[in-house]
């Protein structure tokens, strides 16, 4: 017998109900599908986000402002604030009813006759009320909790307000390479690598479709000394290598905060058997769209001790994106693909050392790029431009004369307790120190909700563009930067 037959298709998300067990909304979709032998795939560790809805309610009209400053249109804090008390109401009565059930149940031991059937009836009636109620309950907590995973995180209070024209230059570093002034003319990363037989698009494009791609000669072997480079360099910072997996469970992916918003295509490509029949299944699994997903998970559903923060990973893995081709110009050569390598900084650490951490994810960024002689700048991104999980972020773009502007190629993110709420990662603290984003009671006074951080060390195809068109030479080279040459086989130029 061959190989399943596998292909991709695109799913409508009225298609896939939601279900109690995930817990989160599934938009339009793209599905790789396959039907693979053997018996259905065993389910495990699911995730239960743990949402701060004392937080919600306190803070209505701020959460409320923080949504209009993003431009996120489906989150209603209003909306959710309701049902959390219809949801508080609703779990008193039936616990009101669960006690009345109990001690009717102690008077029908203690009585007989006519009495006792009168009693045993009232029970029943009872049985039945709170079967009744709690089913009212099941639905209301869905609701809640799938409208509660819609409100993003808070922002840093030092972000800009607005969309992308609004973001805060806080480094530059290198002059760009003036097009106008340049002593011979400047050519592009795709006419470059089609003279240096670096990149081949074409058969990619027969083989698996537009926005795929080969690396080829240097440029495969330019792939690999960028990421033995960053990994490198990142192990001698502290962060533990890792390779991820490059399939996650779609629940780890909704839980770090990859849900596209309402009038946004998905970025996600799931696989998943028999994802075209109507069986209202959610899809299981999906390709990575980075290694945070796979790194954020490792320690879901997991109590640290204090002592075992920070926590610091780096990951390589490879991204799938399935909106490549959305943008125009952006989507020419390597700039936008659906595919590519990419090596991710992660951590966990206490709420109160986070800003912290961010601030020396991004040092390791700049020293990067310095040390692989770009131009590049910081951004200090805006509300309109941050993901669901951010609180602030950072965007790095390098100058790419072939574009004659900046590129994005990385950021870090700092998402305080988002991420770790919804994969149920906690610490215990090992004072009574606090200084967590939101103050918490009761349990919480025990333990604490970790803060993640991520940061993109590299993202491979985009810096071998900057590579490429700003360290070509007057006769249709490529020099290569000292740092990687070790790993190029000595080599110091592309010919």
């Amino acid at each position: 017998m061959g190989s399943p037959f596998i292909r991709i298709q695109f799913i409508r998300s009225s298609l896939l109900s939601s279900t109690v067990r995930s817990r989160f909304m599934i938009h339009g979709i793209r599905c790789l599908v396959s039907t693979p032998k053997g018996s259905e795939e065993q389910s495990h560790s699911t995730l239960h986000p743990h949402l701060n809805y004392k937080h919600f309610r306190s803070n209505v009209d701020k959460i409320a402002q923080n949504i209009r400053d993003r431009a996120i249109h489906d989150a209603d804090i209003y909306k959710v604030v309701n049902l959390y008390d219809k949801v508080r109401i609703l779990r008193a009565e039936v616990k009101d009813i669960n006690r009345m059930r109990n001690d009717v149940q102690k008077q029908a031991q203690m009585t007989k006759g006519g009495e006792h059937s009168a009693l045993i009836e009232k029970g029943r009636c009872l049985k039945e009320q709170a079967h009744l109620k709690g089913m009212e309950l099941d639905k209301l907590e869905t609701e809640l909790v799938l409208e509660g995973s819609k409100i993003p995180n808070d922002t840093h209070f030092d972000a800009p307000v607005g969309g992308e024209s609004m973001a805060h230059i806080i480094k530059e570093h290198g002059a760009p390479i003036d097009r106008t002034t340049h002593p011979f003319e400047i050519k592009d990363h795709m006419s470059l690598s089609r003279s240096l037989d670096l990149i081949d698009l074409e058969s990619a494009a027969n083989v698996t479709g537009s926005s795929w791609y080969y690396l080829r000669n240097a440029g495969a072997l330019l792939e690999l000394a960028l990421i033995q480079y960053t990994m490198l360099k990142a192990t001698s910072k502290g962060f533990t290598p890792i390779i991820t997996p490059d399939v996650v469970r779609a629940e780890y992916s909704y839980a770090c905060g990859f849900q596209p918003r309402s009038h946004e295509a998905s970025q996600n490509y799931f696989v998943t058997s028999g994802c075209s029949s109507p069986s209202g299944q959610s899809p299981r699994l999906m390709l990575a769209a980075t290694a945070e997903v796979p790194l954020a998970g490792i320690y879901s559903n997991r109590l640290l001790s204090e002592s075992q923060l920070p926590i610091k990973m780096v990951g390589f893995g490879r991204a799938f994106r399935a909106e490549a081709g959305a943008r125009g110009a952006d989507t020419k050569g390597l700039y936008r693909v659906h595919q590519f390598s990419k090596v991710e900084l992660f951590a966990l650490t206490t709420p109160h050392e986070s800003e912290t951490i961010h601030e020396e994810i991004r040092m390791i960024q700049e020293e990067i790029f310095e040390e692989l002689g770009l131009c590049y700048r910081i951004l200090d991104m805006p509300t309109e431009e941050l993901g669901a999980s951010a609180y602030r972020k950072y965007d790095v773009e390098a100058w790419m004369p072939g574009r004659d502007g900046w590129g994005e190629i990385s950021s870090a993110s700092n998402c305080t307790d988002y991420q770790s709420r919804r994969l149920n990662i906690r610490y215990r603290p090992t004072s009574s120190r606090g200084g967590g984003t939101h103050a918490e009671d009761d349990r919480q006074k025990t333990t604490e909700y970790v803060h993640t951080l991520n940061g993109t060390a590299l993202a491979v195809p985009r810096v071998i563009i900057a590579i490429l068109e700003n360290f070509q030479t007057r006769e249709g080279k490529v020099h290569i930067p000292e740092v990687l040459v070790p790993w190029m086989g000595g080599s110091k130029v592309i010919t």
